[in-house]
């Protein structure tokens, strides 16, 4: 049966000589992973399209295990990623943390545009940081994962000062500090982010400025709980830290 979808290619793995295996995350059917013979060709007529993060229109031949791609149409290359190391990396961890968190055709519209809205905001300039931190919170739930993020997790308090809490599962209140010593102590800023991250819509982002200090907050507590929680391993991680310690040397 030949499908038409709305898709993102997520993971590329060459096959034989001239074939590749595509990942796609699409619109109408969630995670779909493709034949695309010839697509190591130059002149193919896939070769552009089954770049990575490639956004476009796709026609396959679906079956149970693998299907066969037969057309496709780039609608947005993603070119301004594909040539910066440090948008790559940025887009390789959330392409991986997608594959990763995901089954294959779970269909999720509303991942499919998270992911579309995280690779055009880094095409634009946005803050790379804050996209991934954003799209870590916001796959949380999609792994089952849901921390406490608008009261307390011991006592279910909306108000007072917030530190996080790996042990509880989320924020807990100056009330019950001393049910976890080795809670993180982040900034109101910090917390007041976290929760932003979780429940706003990503379409409604305008242009964002954190202080390095409070990236730093949000980063090693989303680190650790995802540590902690997630069972994930994801390569494209330490390619990440590489990058980044090699940005902030530059």
């Amino acid at each position: 049966m030949l499908q038409k979808c709305e898709g993102i290619v997520i993971r590329t793995n060459n096959y034989g000589e001239t074939n590749k295996i595509v990942t796609l995350y699409t619109r109408e059917l969630g995670k779909v992973g493709l034949m695309a013979r010839g697509a190591k060709k130059p002149n193919s007529r896939l070769a552009a399209s089954t770049q990575p993060f490639t956004y476009g229109m796709f026609m396959f031949q679906k079956s149970s295990g693998l299907g066969s791609m037969q057309q496709a149409e780039t609608i947005d290359s993603m070119r301004a990623i594909r040539e910066d190391i440090f948008l790559t990396a940025y887009a390789s961890y959330t392409a991986e943390l997608l594959d990763k968190g995901t089954e294959n055709l779970q269909t999720n519209p509303f991942l499919f545009e998270l992911f579309y809205q995280t690779l055009h905001y880094l095409g634009e300039g946005l803050d790379p940081e804050i996209l991934v931190r954003i799209f870590e919170v916001k796959m949380l739930s999609v792994l089952g994962l849901h921390p406490s993020l608008d009261s307390c997790a011991v006592c279910g308090n909306k108000e007072g000062t917030f530190h996080f809490s790996i042990r509880e599962g989320g924020f807990i209140c100056h009330r019950c500090f001393d049910k976890d010593p080795y809670r993180f102590a982040i900034s109101p800023t910090a917390v007041k982010l976290l929760r932003l991250f979780y429940y706003f819509d990503l379409n409604r982002l305008g242009q964002i400025s954190v202080k390095p200090e409070t990236k730093l907050e949000l980063k090693k507590v989303i680190e650790a709980y995802y540590d902690e929680y997630s069972g994930l391993f994801l390569k494209s991680k330490k390619f990440l830290d590489q990058v980044e310690q090699m940005r902030d040397k530059l």
